[in-house]
């Protein structure tokens, strides 16, 4: 099994690799059509979503710096 991982794009999407599935609000699982990378919106511009269509170009600015979250409350 592929450790999956999560990228958090500069100005744009999250780009998902590696073994994962993605459901709707209903748990029912998106056909992928066999990829193991795909980029989910996080603009809401795309007329794909949850999937990415580069319609975020030019209205969307994030600069993708990680950093730590505070603790978890208990």
């Amino acid at each position: 099994m592929s450790k999956t991982t999560i990228k958090v794009n500069n100005n744009g999407s999250l780009k998902i690799s590696g073994e994962f599935e993605i459901v709707d609000k209903n748990g029912e699982a998106y056909d992928l059509g066999g990829r193991d990378v795909v980029t989910l919106c996080r603009c809401g511009l795309s007329a794909n979503k949850p999937f990415c269509d580069g319609a975020h170009r030019n209205h969307f600015e994030h600069d993708a710096v990680a950093f730590a979250l505070p603790p978890k409350k208990v």
